[in-house]
């Protein structure tokens, strides 16, 4: 039998957030996953099961997905093992019967035919907390097949995003990922009930209502002002310069000028002393209802000069600006490089890469990589041999295919 370097987990997240609490994560894709990072990423000792032999599907997707697996599950342990056999299910449960949370995104009802269902845990674990990642909460459409491009269309927001007549959706998988956060966010609830009652409790968020969440402010503007929202691109803006701007050497920029200040600061900086002082201009709802007085100048203006030069007048003024980045090129960022926004893994064919890490700090701490992006069953004889299995029966698991280990590191 191939050895095992047998460890406490919890010592590689001593001192972390989530030292200490046990996760059992079925998922894969995105929104699962993005829950299990980031409890990963705090501490949590996340055991990742995946199908034996060939692990989670997510590894193997090619094109937008190739990215999917690398960005969403550093720091989890890899356990690789067939559930549907007798052995491998009984090595399941007995770690769900010691672990603080479950995660899932079957299909409904898919796990609750195994015996692994929130009610059938629950009757085991009682101070379990059961996360399920799914579609849409419970409801007329729960039965019903999402993806982030089906709740983008029917949530409001790929209206919100594309040209009149032509929906759009996010260029992000923005409903997984968030839909994986409110569920962390639930998660913590959770933990904090428990703390209390001494029980668990099934936490479920779903693509769907998160969509409608994120199209929130839009549905209050209408019941607020009766006035529809209308897609961004047609949109009125709310602020007087908001806009990209073409530069001579054929960058673009984006530019906001969205305050009276900045307005009188913008003006005096580029020598617009007419608009600086036309009454009509004084204040940012004025100027709102008369772009075209002004904008076309202004582009003309900013057209004459590099993406360069208007980055840097900028950012000596004060006024919000970016740069048109693509996502390929952020790794260069300076501020992402010199504040620890990146972290390094170990992508495809072993491939050392760079991903971005949870966006927010603790006093100066920002989570970091303590495991890499696991192999194929990595972890699956520590897992095995730690929950009491004796090496015959690891062996004979393996021999049969219930069990898939590869080698550490």
């Amino acid at each position: 039998m191939p050895t095992a370097e047998l460890h406490d987990p919890s010592t590689l997240s001593e001192n972390l957030p989530l030292s200490g609490i046990r996760v059992v994560e079925f998922s894969h894709m995105v929104m699962g996953p993005t829950c299990g990072l980031i409890l990963a990423d705090l501490g949590a000792d996340v055991i990742k099961v995946e199908p034996s032999k060939d692990g989670d599907n997510t590894r193997r997707l090619t094109g937008s997905g190739a990215g999917f697996f690398p960005m969403y599950n550093r720091n989890k342990r890899s356990l690789s093992v067939n559930i549907k056999d007798p052995r491998g299910l009984a090595l399941v449960k007995s770690l769900i019967h010691d672990a603080d949370i479950l995660i899932e995104n079957f299909r409904p009802g898919a796990l609750d035919k195994m015996g692994i269902g929130y009610e059938a845990l629950k009757a085991e674990n009682e101070k379990l907390i059961y996360y399920s990642a799914k579609g849409f909460l419970s409801g007329p459409y729960d039965h019903r097949t999402a993806l982030d491009e089906v709740v983008q269309m029917m949530g409001g927001l790929a209206y919100m995003t594309g040209p009149p007549g032509r929906p759009l959706r996010a260029g992000a998988s923005v409903n997984d990922i968030m839909g994986g956060m409110f569920g962390v966010i639930g998660i913590m609830a959770a933990l904090r009930g428990r703390d209390q009652s001494g029980k668990g409790s099934h936490v479920t968020s779903a693509l769907f209502e998160n969509c409608v969440f994120l199209s929130g402010q839009h549905i209050a503007q209408y019941n607020v002002t009766g006035q529809a929202a209308r897609p961004m691109p047609e949109r009125l803006s709310a602020w007087a310069i908001y806009d990209v701007f073409e530069c001579s050497d054929g960058e673009q920029v984006f530019v906001g000028v969205v305050s009276d200040t900045q307005w009188r600061v913008f003006c005096e900086s580029f020598a617009l002393d007419d608009f600086a002082n036309d009454p009509e201009l004084a204040t940012n709802a004025q100027r709102c209802h008369q772009r075209t007085k002004f904008l076309p100048k202004v582009r003309d203006m900013l057209g004459e000069m590099t993406s360069a030069e208007v980055l840097e007048r900028c950012e000596q003024l004060g006024l919000p600006f970016a740069p048109i980045a693509r996502p390929e090129d952020l790794p260069a960022d300076r501020h992402l490089r010199e504040s620890g926004g990146l972290l390094k893994v170990h992508g495809n064919n072993d491939k050392e890469i760079e991903v971005p890490a949870l966006p927010f700090a603790l006093d100066e701490w920002r989570p970091g990589v303590r495991l890499d992006i696991p192999k194929i069953g990595e972890h699956s004889l520590e897992i095995a041999l730690a929950a009491g299995l004796s090496e015959e029966d690891v062996n004979a698991m393996l021999d049969d295919g219930v069990l898939t280990a590869q080698a550490q590191g």
